[in-house]
């Protein structure tokens, strides 16, 4: 009766699986933010973003002005501006509408995000997709996607950003739909370089001969060992989709002029910026700090993961 007990009580093999299945990802996060926290540069880039996802998503409760509203009696007032107490009420300046610049790059935090995630989520699906059946099932459907990236890749993607937003006009989802068609053959080339990598493992070549279809071999073999790459052309990407809004925005071709973003900001200042620097030079410093950011951290997280380009 002991014995039956005492052997009751032991865990069972699956979940001693369970447990060293838990211990090994925790181990593997710990790994992780070690080798984040010795990279020095990359641990302040994933700070500054952090700052700047909190920034954005807080924006209507610590802006302290209303970023639409036009004061002409305080209009390209210096930054750190006082009233008579000597309290700063526009630490960043105002604009040439007497608009608060530190409420507007608060706000314009938010849609450089959303463009930015969104472009990047959009790209990478179709990037995926095209990658794993390039590199999955080879010939002609290899061909046919492969011969469709070089050809976006030989233009400059700023020039197709330009001529398709000419096209079809400015706003949020064209933006978004043109970065992603400027981007999705990075994750497809990378993507296909891992498939062809995996399919012919031994491990591979097994489940197969077992019985697995391949939506299973893809799934849980093949995608799995190509995730790291994608996280690396991922967090790249968002720096380019920053860009791209920025510089799309600036020629009057991307986010429409009313909605607060950083490079509608730098566009509305450039006839009078050399007279006004503070108008261009703090949506340009957020975007340099952005896209710095997001290249050091992306730059770690391919060193980490030992991720060798194509």
């Amino acid at each position: 009766m002991t014995t039956t007990a005492a052997s009751s009580q032991q865990p069972s093999s699956d979940e001693r699986k369970d447990a060293q299945v838990v211990a090994a990802k925790r181990s593997m996060w710990k790994s992780t933010l070690r080798s984040l926290y010795r990279s020095k540069a990359a641990f302040i880039s994933a700070i500054f973003l952090l700052i700047m996802v909190f920034v954005a998503f807080t924006a209507q409760w610590i802006a302290p002005h209303d970023p639409q509203g036009i004061d002409i009696s305080n209009r390209m007032l210096w930054p750190v501006w006082s009233d008579s107490n000597s309290n700063p009420i526009y630490l960043l300046g105002t604009d040439a509408l007497g608009r608060d610049i530190l409420s507007r790059l608060i706000f314009a935090s938010q849609m450089t995000l959303i463009v930015a995630i969104s472009a990047v989520v959009v790209s990478g699906l179709v990037g995926i997709f095209m990658g794993l059946i390039s590199g999955f099932f080879g010939r002609w459907m290899d061909a046919v996607i492969m011969r469709l990236a070089d050809l976006q890749l030989a233009f400059p993607s700023l020039l197709i950003g330009l001529i398709v937003m000419a096209l079809i006009g400015s706003g949020v989802v064209e933006l978004i739909f043109v970065i992603a068609l400027t981007q999705w053959a990075y994750y497809a080339r990378i993507v296909r370089s891992e498939v062809i990598k995996v399919r012919e493992t031994e491990y591979v070549q097994a489940s197969r001969a077992l019985g697995a279809g391949n939506v299973r071999l893809i799934f849980k073999h093949v995608l799995p060992n190509a995730l790291a790459s994608m996280l690396v052309v991922a967090s790249f990407t968002l720096a380019i989709a920053i860009y791209y809004e920025a510089s799309l925005s600036f020629f009057g071709l991307g986010i429409p002029p009313a909605i607060p973003t950083w490079g509608n900001m730098i566009a509305d200042a450039r006839n009078i910026m050399l007279r006004n620097w503070w108008f261009a030079f703090f949506p340009g410093l957020a975007i340099t700090f952005t896209v710095l950011a997001f290249n050091l951290l992306g730059d770690w997280v391919r060193d980490h993961f030992d991720v060798k380009a194509e």
